[in-house]
């Protein structure tokens, strides 16, 4: 399998994508089906993923949905770059776990600074030691965020997060009692240069809260600016 996977029905962008790709020094393949793409993915996991929603025989949110699932593909970061450029479309993509979401027409400057600060998330995530972890307590040790790992534990459960919804709670939990607005929210999700709406945060906030049961109501909405974790909630463990 390549480092990366260009999951893509339409030749010249394809193309137009793979061209990029290889000038930034990575291995990179076109599949135009989905179904092929995603028995690839399953043998054997490439780097990234970036996936158009629109395929003939399975679509990408299919193929991100079952990646998510799989214990050996979930952490593999998936780039969604689709003509679908609504807000419930992006919103629907982000839930399924893509990583970042690109709209076509694009720039291929921007979607290769997009594809390069996913691997820097990823090859950080990766690179966690056992003797190095830094560990987040919220409320005692009800709460666990191991940052390194990319794990949540509620009350001794494991809890499963998108990266975008693990990236939130990192934010807010990294500064307890500090009001985060939703550009820095959005900033911590996917980069500086992502244009989502408030209305994106405020789903994958709702979203948060819900997975962590009563310990969601530790995250407070402060009216007409943003979020914040209850002060004195956290705790950091080296």
């Amino acid at each position: 399998m390549p480092q990366i996977l260009i999951v893509e029905d339409e030749p010249d962008i394809g193309e137009l994508i793979r061209f990029h790709v290889m000038r930034e020094g990575f291995d990179a393949v076109v599949i135009r089906s989905g179904r092929l793409a995603w028995q690839e993915i399953n043998r054997n996991p490439p780097r990234l993923v970036i996936l158009d929603l629109m395929l003939p025989d399975m679509d990408g949110l299919e193929i991100c949905r079952r990646m998510k699932l799989e214990r050996r593909t979930r952490g593999v970061p998936i780039l969604i770059v689709s003509a679908k450029g609504g807000e419930a479309d992006i919103v629907a993509g982000l839930e399924l776990g893509a990583d970042d979401y690109v709209t076509k027409p694009f720039s291929p400057n921007v979607l290769m600074a997009r594809m390069r600060n996913l691997l820097r998330r990823a090859e950080a995530a990766g690179l966690g030691d056992d003797a190095d972890r830094s560990v987040m307590t919220v409320a005692g040790e009800s709460l666990v965020i191991d940052l390194d790992r990319h794990t949540v534990v509620v009350e001794g459960r494991p809890v499963e997060l998108t990266r975008s919804e693990f990236e939130i709670l990192r934010c807010l939990v990294s500064r307890p009692g500090f009001v985060r607005t939703r550009e820095q929210i959005i900033a911590a999700m996917h980069g500086d240069n992502v244009v989502l709406t408030s209305r994106t945060v405020d789903v994958h906030i709702t979203a948060v809260r819900r997975k962590l049961g009563e310990l969601g109501s530790l995250i407070k909405t402060v009216r007409g600016v943003g979020y914040r974790l209850d002060e004195c909630a956290a705790e950091s463990t080296p």
